[in-house]
């Protein structure tokens, strides 16, 4: 035991009380956002696997401040800040290390929904593999989703029958799959609108695993996602006469199924059969007609069915904000949305990522980059971190519109904030940069990209290296090659990468 020797020299006290105030410390502001941020910046900022993270995590966040909320919040972050996926199971495995640590199924989840985002499925697949042994009871049908979902959007048909297969046959050793775990596979299919395969599966399994109305919303759903209202339509009668009875999410799909085609009467229509069979509207319900009502620009309508939400005993929440905003938006009137956002901090209902996208969108068309840069400003102050649409939007905006400079801001402060930004905003940037002969700072970036551990596109690359061969910079040019090779070498790019990050679709009139 350490000891040390006040001043006085009268009295020798134990070094263990130290370290407890300091582990007390650490307990009291563990799960602070600041603390969060500074977690996940150091993650993101270190350069694995170039070095071990172990040393790094056992530092920073030693055994005793483990906590199942304070890891659910870290790895929360790293996965929106599109951090490395195999730097988040790193953490993961160290904390599972540690006795004193409680693992949740939140965190597994999040972890498992890293890697598998990022492709990297034979890691995905030792994690759930060590899970299993370990803590099966946080395997559930979600995480069966997750690696489902991803697998069904990345790889074959085939193999998302096998993955299924060796769910039931391996992963859930015991327990004798039914419809649930049915409908998860049938999920999978439906949000990655693939619903040849969903059909297929249907087929093939509906005799061993009984559908019920969830089975046939799902179906119902994918078919909407599709963009096909008379396929929504055909498949809803097939479900009435097999005897399926259709309650409000069923009604829901359809209304938003005609709303987004522009068939806003139709909607209507379904939204009074609706309230005649005694299906009560859902609060859903009537936010998805207040979004169909903005995309037929008819705003009266739209602040109508916002104002009958109280009327109905519901209470809006930040969707059905968002959507008012939208139809607002859509008819012109910029300075009436803005007041409803300020509407909605009055009552304490907090803006979303939505909220700030269909406002800068707003602006955008209306305002102009003043505008923009306005609610920009604001955003910051709130310390609000945009997710990946957003920023993308941002600095496309930023660069067309001679604001280099503010996308370099946009861009300092999410790595501030601990992010790594998605890899088509690099792009964005780097070529908006390197225009405007600002190709140092262009390199910089493309560094911070590479020492997070996130490949850089072969486009930007090879754009930067076009200018500084014009001025003979051949030391950078060598830097970033074996920066690149080194990273592929040692975390090797999953299959058809370059494809994911040279493409990137801004939807933006989803709700």
């Amino acid at each position: 035991m350490f000891f040390f020797t006040c001043r006085s020299g009268k009295f020798k006290q134990p070094f263990q009380i130290h370290a407890k105030l300091n582990i007390s410390r650490l307990l009291s502001s563990v799960c602070s956002e600041k603390e969060i941020s500074r977690i996940v910046s150091i993650i993101n900022d270190h350069p694995y696997p170039d070095q071990p993270l172990l040393p790094t995590l056992r530092c920073e966040i030693p055994p005793p401040v483990l906590s199942t909320p304070f890891i659910e919040k870290i790895l929360g972050s790293l996965f929106a800040a599109h951090s490395n996926g195999l730097k988040a199971y790193e953490l993961f495995k160290y904390c599972l290390q540690n006795d004193l640590f409680v693992p949740s199924s939140d965190a597994f989840e999040k972890t498992l929904h890293i890697l598998a985002r990022m492709r990297y499925f034979d890691k995905a697949w030792e994690l759930i593999e060590e899970i299993k042994q370990t803590h099966p009871s946080l395997i559930t049908l979600k995480s069966m989703s997750i690696i489902l979902s991803r697998i069904a959007k990345f790889q074959s048909y085939e193999e998302a029958l096998d993955a299924f297969e060796k769910m039931e046959s391996n992963i859930f050793c015991g327990k004798r799959f039914g419809t649930n775990e049915f409908n998860v596979l049938l999920r999978a299919f439906c949000t990655q609108r693939q619903m040849k395969e969903a059909q297929s599966v249907f087929n093939k399994m509906h005799m061993r695993y009984a559908p019920d109305i969830k089975t046939m919303n799902i179906l119902l759903l994918g078919f909407k996602e599709s963009g096909d209202v008379t396929a929504v339509e055909l498949f809803y009668h097939e479900m009435v006469r097999r005897g399926f009875m259709p309650n409000n999410v069923t009604y829901n799909i359809r209304i938003d199924a005609y709303c987004k085609k522009g068939h806003f009467g139709d909607a209507l229509r379904l939204f009074e059969e609706m309230e005649h069979v005694k299906c009560l509207p859902t609060l859903e319900t009537i936010t998805t007609l207040i979004h169909g009502a903005g995309l037929a620009r008819n705003s009266t309508k739209a602040k109508q069915l916002f104002d009958d939400i109280t009327k109905r005993n519901l209470q809006p929440d930040t969707g059905a904000y968002n959507a008012c905003m939208n139809s607002i938006i859509r008819s012109r009137d910029v300075i009436s949305a803005s007041a409803l956002m300020e509407e909605m901090e009055t009552r304490g209902i907090e803006h979303d990522n939505v909220t700030y996208h269909t406002m800068f969108l707003g602006l955008m068309r209306f305002m102009g980059i003043d505008g923009v840069i306005q609610l920009y400003s604001k955003m910051l102050d709130k310390n609000f971190v945009p997710k990946t649409r957003t920023v993308v939007m941002l600095m496309k905006f930023f660069c067309e519109n001679g604001r280099v400079d503010l996308g370099l801001d946009l861009w300092n402060y999410l790595v501030k904030k601990g992010q790594c930004p998605h890899n088509h905003a690099l792009n964005l940037l780097v070529t908006g940069l390197c225009s405007r002969g600002r190709v140092e700072e262009a390199f910089d970036c493309c560094k911070q990209m590479l020492v997070r551990g996130r490949h850089v596109s072969e486009l930007v690359f090879e754009m930067l290296k076009r200018f500084l061969v014009q001025m003979e910079e051949f030391d950078r040019i060598v830097e970033l090659e074996n920066m690149i090779k080194r990273l592929k070498f040692l975390l090797p790019p999953p299959k058809d990468y370059s494809i994911e990050n040279s493409t990137f679709y801004i939807d933006t009139n989803s709700k």
